[in-house]
């Protein structure tokens, strides 16, 4: 870009280095245009303005920026970018300064017309000027327009206005106030189509409308005004967040109570049926030495009646001598056999059965505690005592057979455990706390995969998990709608991070940032 001099020729330049200075400066002008426009939407959505005691972006531009056109200029930037940022990439190109979108702002809301009307102008000329757009939006969206109901035209009330709001599907038309307003904050605006429309003052610009747009204030009472909107939208903010934390708070409370009672519920169940199986068990020993002394008391009628029915004749001493000698032969034949099978119970204890081992022993156990028992065998406790795996002690048999007694449904309760999906370590503890005392027992009765899941579930407790990118995360707070949706941390900005939502692949948003706390880790229904 050339800098041009008074003293300077207009040979010495050169018609080359001047064309290429002007095309220069005209690049430029669009570039910086379509800078500040970035810069000032940088300025609004992080309120920097507040940094310069300006109440609202508003106010700022009509103090710093009023000799560039203030607040409308802002407006009339903002509409073209956000034009330009509608249309795809090869055709954003063709539009070169913000004052050629005007007449294709009221394509926005239409995307597929807006890209027809710039195609369709692109086509006649590489770079359009504001004229073949305004001409290509008409062929595309043409304005029908209605036949005057009167050919006298009524006395005009004031001067032409014109639509001066982005937002307003007539912008930058131009009209006549024909009829009296019916109110103080709009007008009945009549436009050359024939077309009539109830416009706000607001929407209409200013010199042209001779009615106040909005109750004007003192200054002290507008900075007063301003004060309490601010103190009322901050109260605002207060309650709702105290009444999220509430909700949320009571929510919590509420379902650790449930589960606080169901655990107190399940505790006191279990401790019912394990004094039923004690007593059930306690029941079950004493009718298994009953059945043994009735089985020895029949034993003993039949030898008696052999030895009566004997054909040897015999006085009555010899007959009590005979019978004692043959009670003695027979005790002591029962205690070799006795203590034979005690003896091949520790062999079986040194190689258990390979099919259901552990509840083989524990029966075995049983059964040679009750005949140590009855016969007062100190033999048959310590083979007991073997096979069970406890000291050679009644009361230590009898409270390890009641452990052992557990092992079935300790397995059953494990399995249950870790075959439901998205099992966690807390899951299996508040189960596996319960057998503690049998770990050993019961970890033997586990298969392999079962004991890695074990072991795999304990090391990922013990490492917190942290919301990172590529986290499968979703909202934390259950009262928003995104609590139940899907999304995929994309990238880290420190104390928050950017998520891509999966229901928002459709729509032109499609990610947004939040803060770690604002998150959890997204789990399957």
């Amino acid at each position: 870009m050339l800098t041009l001099d008074c003293s300077e020729t207009t040979s010495a330049i050169g018609y080359s280095n001047l064309n290429i200075s002007i095309q220069e400066t005209f690049a430029a002008i669009g570039r910086f245009e379509w800078q500040v426009s970035d810069e000032l939407r940088l300025m609004r959505d992080n309120k920097y303005y507040r940094d310069g005691t300006y109440t609202s972006f508003e106010d700022y531009c009509e103090s710093e920026l009023t000799k560039h056109g203030g607040y409308r200029k802002v407006k009339d930037l903002f509409a073209a970018k956000r034009v330009v940022e509608t249309l795809p990439e090869d055709l954003r190109g063709k539009i070169t300064k913000p004052s050629q979108t005007r007449s294709l702002l009221r394509l926005v809301k239409t995307p597929d017309k807006l890209q027809e009307a710039v195609a369709i102008a692109a086509k006649e000329k590489p770079f359009p000027t504001a004229a073949d757009f305004a001409k290509a939006v008409q062929q595309v969206a043409p304005i029908v327009k209605r036949a005057a109901k009167s050919e006298n035209p009524k006395t005009q009330l004031c001067n032409s206005v014109t639509v001066s709001s982005l937002s307003h599907p007539r912008y930058g038309d131009s009209g006549v106030i024909e009829a009296d307003a019916p109110n103080h904050w709009q007008q009945i605006v009549t436009f050359p189509d024939g077309e009539r429309l109830l416009v706000n003052n607001a929407d209409l610009d200013a010199p042209s409308v001779p009615f106040p747009r909005e109750r004007t204030y003192p200054v002290e009472y507008t900075e007063a005004i301003t004060a309490l909107e601010e103190q009322h939208k901050q109260e605002l903010e207060r309650l709702s967040q105290e009444m999220r934390i509430g909700l949320q708070t009571e929510a919590t409370a509420r379902a650790e109570a449930q589960v606080q009672e169901q655990i107190q519920s399940l505790q006191q169940l279990f401790k019912q049926q394990k004094e039923q199986n004690i007593q059930l068990q306690q029941r079950l020993d004493e009718m298994e030495g009953l059945r043994k002394l009735e089985t020895e008391n029949q034993q003993l009628r039949q030898r008696i009646q052999d030895l009566e029915n004997s054909k040897e004749p015999r006085t009555g001493q010899d007959w009590g001598n005979t019978y004692t000698q043959q009670g003695a032969k027979a005790l002591n034949k029962k205690v070799p056999q006795a203590l034979e099978k005690t003896i091949d119970l520790r062999s079986l204890a040194q190689e258990p059965p390979k099919e259901n081992a552990q509840e083989c022993l524990r029966l075995m156990g049983m059964a040679l505690k009750n005949l140590a028992t009855a016969m007062n065998n100190t033999q048959a406790f310590e083979a007991a005592a073997i096979i069970l795996g406890s000291e050679p002690i009644p009361s230590a048999i009898a409270y390890r057979a009641e452990q052992l007694s557990m092992l079935p449904q300790a397995v059953s309760d494990i399995r249950s455990v870790l075959a439901k999906p998205g099992c966690t370590w807390q899951d299996y503890l508040a189960v596996a706390q319960e057998y503690e005392v049998i770990k050993s027992d019961y970890w033997t009765e586990l298969s392999t995969e079962e004991t890695d899941l074990i072991t795999a579930l304990q090391k990922a407790s013990s490492q917190p998990d942290t919301i990172g990118i590529g986290s499968i995360v979703a909202h934390a707070d259950p009262y928003r709608t995104l609590y139940v949706e899907r999304g995929e941390v994309m990238q880290d900005l420190g104390e928050e991070v950017v998520v891509a939502w999966d229901h928002w692949r459709n729509q032109p948003k499609k990610t947004d940032r939040y803060f770690r706390d604002e998150l959890r880790f997204w789990q399957p229904e």
